[in-house]
């Protein structure tokens, strides 16, 4: 929904709503008219003095309220509903819809309405259009109507005005008649016509995806009046197929063009003269409808301000009466309600009529007698944007007038002088001069001005009907004339007692040598019958006060006279090896362009054409003609005026050239050898007249001449002998010369040959009492003529052939009725040929069939439907239809037909009908979309086609994505410069769109991705250290998406740590310290091992592993014992060399010593479990390692468990626990979804138990 918050004028347009999905785009388009809200605080009164009275309507029932919302503009709708008491506005509108069409089939002369008003009631519109033409066209249509309204004597305010222009709208503006389908040969010219019900300067074309402009591919042109569009496309091709369209305001038409291959293979290379392609409908007299549709819209604007103005008549007696009931009437000749607002009166005839005199004393007159004057031709000129009936004082500057309303307050309007000569025509000067009469002005306790007159009131005029005078029915058109040619100009007036003048730029034109005027009852003509340069300007034609101009336009353009343009059409024939001579005189503004044509293409100098140029002829010579320069001989001449075209043809003769064979013999027996030809393929510009035979018997070297025949391609010798082989010469000849020869194959006299078998007998049709067959001749006749044909029948079931006709009775036609058969009975049909060896091979046996009557068709297949499909083929099934006797019969079998969505022709899957419910049609472009129909058949003929309901496209049913592989690795460590390779398996319908990013970033050009049907692959051929990330693939369709991540670590062995030193500040214990490892700050997973050599022991005990810090306490120290540490760096892909570390305590000779130990008591030191530093909460990001540590304390040694949702974990290899003096500890390497949870540690002696926990989160 879109909402326009404090609308102004400037939001005027047509509004367009887009929905868009992958299956294509739906639009809904409005139109919104804003006009300015009355700020008059009378008119306000005004409007609730109206709605006190109608409150006591009675709703939907009241006539008014419906006339009310009849005439209304669509954003009154909810106002007049509120005035009249209607609650449910929704089926207020559904019944107006009903009322409206209602009126518009009575044709009563309402005001007409939008018949897509049922569409429009939305008060919400879609999103607002760029088209600045259609809001361009809307506003002068809306200020075209509201000048009308205005100008028609109805004192309106410019609100009403406003409101009464909403009939007249951009929206109301249809096709009376649409463009159609178009079919164009290659190179021809395709024209587009469409008529509008109402005139627009310009409307919009569409085509191939876009809008189509004026230029050399396109002409766009509009008639004079406005009504007639049209459309030329030039030089059509096979790119230009397609629909068009033509859209008008809101509302649009479209037609296919269909362009067709060129028919000729031989003229396919050569250009050709363009025509132009209509359509079918083309026929139609565009014009008569055009000038039809004007006098309907006459006629239609006359109805429809006669509505308004009686409308407001009624609304102007019931103001005046309650004005009168509520300020007192007029009495005496000496008393006014208002001096300047005019006063009602009595008429002279004493009828009650009343009148109004305006402020300067003028008698107004009834509006009605107004519209008599001025609306029909003011509504005419409306429609055909023009006004022939221009006043002489239309450019004079306007007036003020004043009014006084019935409260004193004072009104000013603004009135044009065309209006208020108008308003003179019709009612006459009606009072006295200014200098004549005077007033003296008084006000009384109400406020009220009163006037009264001091001198000599002007006598009153009486009410009379006044002729409206003459006006143009057919104004002048502009004409463009060709130098010392006549030209014309007419026009049409509404009277024949009517004489008018005709001028040229200003001056009066007078009857002599070059004009001449006339006058056929209404019709006024000028015919100037020998144009000059100087008669070109603008022409007018002026009668009682009204006048119509156009504009004659004298141009020079190329010309040829009439016998040497008869002449120049004549063929031009000779001889090869002649010269063609080609010679036109011309006419014309200088400077002309010559140019000749052969078959479309230019002509110019070189060793065989010769062009000749004059100031008035022109002069082809083409030396040495050959066959192939036989064709369109064309000049064309151009200049600033225009161009002209003239064709000849040149016709090149030569010799004919040989007879085409091979010879095909008809006939060979023992007496005779008949056999035929091909004629020449080049005649050679003349008609073949004779053959000459000549004739050689094989093994003898002499040819015999056997004369000549006439110019039929055939030949039959009954000079033969039996058994004998024969040679021909055959040899075309004509009036130009004699072909070569053109020698046949051996040929014998006499062989036994008996013809081929026919093609299978076909049923023609069955009936109780009679079968129809029909077959084809054998391909091969056996060298001699078919005297007749054999022909059998067999029942189903019997093994016995039985002949149909007898052996005396040959059958002469390839057809023949079976009448011996038993209804009911199914039969087979066999037929064999006779030559003049004998009877030939049998044809195999038709299709069986019934003899009975014929079948009724049968009826549409129904639940028709595609239960399979992929890029290349789909599956359709369908229920046979209903076998109903006397109605439809059982269906023998299918045909499948199909049709591309942008081709309109259907064409057949299966040649022979398919007997199952159920089809595969293959061959189908992938992605495309297709229409497909089934139709049923028997032998009665076949059924109406059932077609899917939507199309189809070619691909297989939508599959979400999803991978196949489920050992895909999610992590992978690599050593720099080893290549990088992901590889992802998947399944997706329709086809997905894949994508790989690293680190949510597209992945870098020296990153090659190659995709196909099931699988993605990621390669990366000499990885470094800055190619480490997380890699993510995103495979989506129509269906779905699915992505999938992989940690890439590209490492390496990583360097050992800076020096070590010892720190021995705490007795038995040996802080370990040493400085970090170069590549720690590359590689956030490097870690630590302390390593340890008691000088006891001599061998190396690992004390510390995966320590993230650079220092590490070592327990257990023994005094006077050496010790070495070695600290180790690790990653994920090895280990460094060591760091060692100074020599730790020295070891020392024993010496005997006494101890004198004074006596004590012993000290219980066992104390039960506590944790010294608890657990603390954890996040890990997904894939990384966690580790969690704690201190405990308690003596004797508490027992150590850890547990993950109250589970122990000590016998869980996936995880790394230690405990070192007191110091626990747990590491995951890989933290993953399944670990999280709440993690709880115990301590447990003989003292007692105590526990920690925490809580681990895994975020992606």
């Amino acid at each position: 929904m879109q909402q326009i918050i404090k609308v102004s004028g400037e939001e005027t347009d047509t509004y367009k709503c887009y929905a868009v999905n992958e299956y294509g785009k739906a639009v809904s388009t409005t139109t919104l008219n804003v006009i300015e809200a009355s700020k008059n605080p009378s008119d306000f009164r005004k409007l609730l003095r109206r709605s006190k009275v109608e409150e006591k309507a009675g709703g939907e029932n009241d006539e008014r309220f419906w006339d009310a919302m009849l005439n209304a503009d669509k954003k009154d709708y909810e106002r007049i509903c509120t005035e009249f008491g209607v609650a449910d506005l929704g089926l207020i509108l559904k019944k107006l819809d009903e009322k409206k069409k209602e009126r518009a089939k009575n044709k009563d002369g309402g005001i007409p309405y939008d018949e897509d008003g049922t569409e429009n009631h939305s008060l919400a519109m879609g999103g607002r259009t760029n088209n600045s033409n259609i809001k361009g066209l809307m506003q002068k249509v809306d200020e075209e109507v509201k000048l009308l309204l205005l100008n028609t004597g109805l004192n309106l305010t410019d609100e009403e005005a406003s409101l009464l222009s909403t009939v007249f709208k951009l929206s109301d503006v249809d096709f009376v008649v649409k463009i159609q389908e178009l079919k164009a040969i290659e190179r021809e010219d395709a024209l587009f016509a469409c008529v509008l019900t109402h005139p627009l300067p310009k409307i919009t074309w569409l085509g191939k995806g876009g809008t189509l402009e004026e230029g050399e591919k396109y002409s766009i042109t509009v008639s004079d009046h406005k009504l007639i569009h049209r459309l030329l496309i030039k030089d059509c091709n096979l790119l230009d197929k397609g629909i068009y369209s033509a859209v008008a305001g809101i509302t649009s038409c479209s037609a296919w063009l269909v362009v067709l291959a060129e028919s000729d293979p031989a003229s396919a290379g050569l250009k050709r003269a363009r025509e132009a392609a209509l359509a079918s409908g083309a026929l139609i007299d565009l014009e008569k409808v055009a000038k039809e549709q004007q006098i309907k819209n006459r006629e239609e604007m006359e109805k429809i301000l006669a509505a308004v103005k009686a409308k407001h008549r009624e609304g102007q007696v019931e103001e005046g009466k309650s004005i009168s009931g509520r300020d007192g009437a007029v009495t005496g000749p000496g008393k006014n309600r208002g001096a300047k607002t005019g006063a009602k009166i009595k008429n002279s005839k004493g009828n009650g009529t009343e009148t109004k005199l305006d402020a300067s004393g003028r008698l107004i007159g009834d509006p009605k007698r107004k519209k008599r004057i001025r609306s029909g031709q003011m509504d005419f000129d409306k429609v055909t944007g023009q006004d022939p009936n221009e006043l002489a004082s239309d450019d004079e500057e306007s007036d003020d007038d004043e009014s006084e309303d019935s409260t004193g307050q004072l009104k000013h309007s603004r009135r044009s002088k065309r209006s208020q000569q108008l308003q003179k025509a019709v009612n006459g000067e009606s009072t006295c001069p200014e200098d004549h009469s005077e007033y003296d002005e008084t006000e009384d306790a109400t406020g009220t001005a009163t006037c009264s007159r001091r001198k000599g009131q002007g006598p009153l005029i009486e009410d009379v009907l006044i002729d409206p005078g003459v006006h143009f029915i057919c104004g002048l058109s502009d004409v463009n004339a060709i130098i010392n040619e006549s030209a014309e100009l007419t026009c049409k007036l509404s009277s024949e007692d009517c004489e008018g003048a005709w001028f040229r730029d200003g001056k009066k034109i007078s009857p002599d040598d070059n004009f001449s005027v006339s006058k056929d009852g209404t019709i006024h003509k000028l015919v100037i019958i020998r144009c000059e340069e100087e008669h070109s300007g603008k022409y007018r034609f002026e009668a009682d006060g009204r006048k119509t101009e156009a504009m004659i336009n004298v141009k020079d353009p190329p010309r040829f006279a009439h016998e040497d343009a008869i002449a120049f059409t004549e063929p031009v024939t000779v001889k090869v090896g002649h010269n063609a001579i080609f010679k036109m005189h011309f006419v014309g503004h200088e400077p002309v362009k010559i140019k000749w044509y052969r078959e479309e293409e230019e002509l110019l100098d070189d060793n065989n054409t010769k062009i000749e140029k004059s100031a008035s002829h022109s002069r082809l010579l083409l030396s040495r003609c050959q066959r192939k320069d036989t064709g369109e001989i064309k000049i064309k001449l151009k200049n600033e005026h225009g161009f002209i075209e003239a064709i000849s043809q040149l016709i090149v003769l030569d010799k004919p050239t040989p007879p085409l064979g091979p010879a095909e013999v008809s006939e060979s027996s023992a007496v005779c050898i008949e056999f035929k030809w091909r004629p020449p393929k080049n005649d050679g510009g003349s008609p073949v007249i004779n053959y000459t035979i000549e004739r050689q018997q094989v093994g003898r070297n002499t040819w015999k001449k056997m004369g000549e025949i006439p110019g039929v391609p055939s030949y039959r010798d009954t000079d033969v002998d039996h058994g004998r082989k024969y040679c021909y010469r055959v040899r075309a000849v004509t009036a130009e010369g004699t072909s070569e020869v053109m020698e046949t194959d051996d040929m014998q006299a006499g062989t036994l040959a008996f013809p081929g078998p026919p093609a299978p007998p076909k049923v023609v049709s069955a009936c109780d009492d009679c079968v129809n067959i029909s077959w084809t001749s054998p391909n091969k006749t056996g060298g001699s003529r078919i005297l007749g044909y054999i022909l059998e029948k067999r029942k189903k079931g019997s093994n016995l052939w039985t002949v149909v006709n007898t052996m005396d009775e040959v059958i002469k036609e390839k057809k023949y009725a079976v009448k011996d058969v038993v209804a009911g009975m199914e039969y087979e049909f066999r037929v064999t040929a006779i030559n003049l060896s004998g009877i030939g091979e049998f044809s195999n046996p038709s299709e069986f069939v019934f003899a009975r009557d014929p079948k009724k068709p049968p009826g549409k297949v129904t639940n028709l439907k595609v239960t399979e499909s992929s890029y290349t083929h789909l599956v359709l099934t369908w229920t046979k239809p209903e076998d109903k006797p006397e109605i439809q019969d059982e269906a023998k079998g299918y045909f499948v037909e199909i049709r591309p969505a942008e081709c309109i022709e259907w064409s057949r899957c299966n040649t022979t009908l398919i007997i199952t419910t159920s089809f595969s049609v293959k061959g189908l472009k992938s992605m495309n979309m297709y229409w497909v129909r089934v139709i049923a058949s028997n032998d009665g003929g076949k059924s109406a086609p059932e077609e899917l309901a939507n199309y189809v496209l070619a691909m297989p049913s939508p599959v979400r994505p999803k991978f196949t592989n489920h050992k895909m690795k999610s992590f992978l460590v690599v050593r720099a410069g080893n290549s990088v390779r992901i590889t992802v398996n998947f399944e997706a319908s329709p086809r997905p769109h894949i994508m790989w990013v690293k680190d949510n970033v597209p992945v870098t050009k020296r990153v090659t991705i190659s995709n196909s049907d099931g699988s993605s692959q990621l390669l990366i051929p000499s990885s470094e250290r800055s190619d480490s990330g997380i890699y993510s693939i995103l495979v989506k369709n129509l269906a779905g998406q699915e992505t999938f991540s992989t940690e890439v670590r590209v490492t390496d062995d990583p360097k050992p740590p800076g020096p070590v030193e010892l720190d021995e500040n705490v007795p038995g214990t040996v802080t370990v310290i040493w400085q970090p490892s170069p590549d720690e700050k590359r590689d956030d997973r490097l870690h630590y091992t302390v390593s340890k050599l008691d000088s006891t022991k001599r061998t190396w005990t690992t004390v510390a592993e995966k320590l993230f810090n650079n220092r590490f306490t070592v327990c257990n120290i023994m005094h006077g014992r050496e010790y070495h540490f070695r600290v180790y760096a690790k990653n994920d892909m090895g280990v460094s060399a060591p760091s060692d570390s100074p020599t730790c305590g020295k070891e020392k000779k024993k010496e005997k010593f006494v101890v004198s130990a004074p006596t004590r008591k012993d000290c219980d030191l066992r104390c039960a479990p506590t944790f010294i530093v608890p657990l603390k909460l954890h996040t890990a990001p997904k894939g990384y390692e966690c580790y969690m540590s704690c201190a405990v304390k308690g003596i004797p040694k508490p027992r150590i468990t850890w547990y993950r949702n109250h589970i122990s974990l000590n016998t869980d290899t996936n995880y790394y626990i230690s405990n070192t003096c007191g110091v626990c500890s747990m590491s995951i390497l890989r933290v993953g979804h399944r670990d999280m949870g709440e993690y709880t540690i115990a301590a447990e002696n003989a003292l007692g138990r105590a526990e920690c926990s925490t809580v681990l989160s895994v975020r992606e």
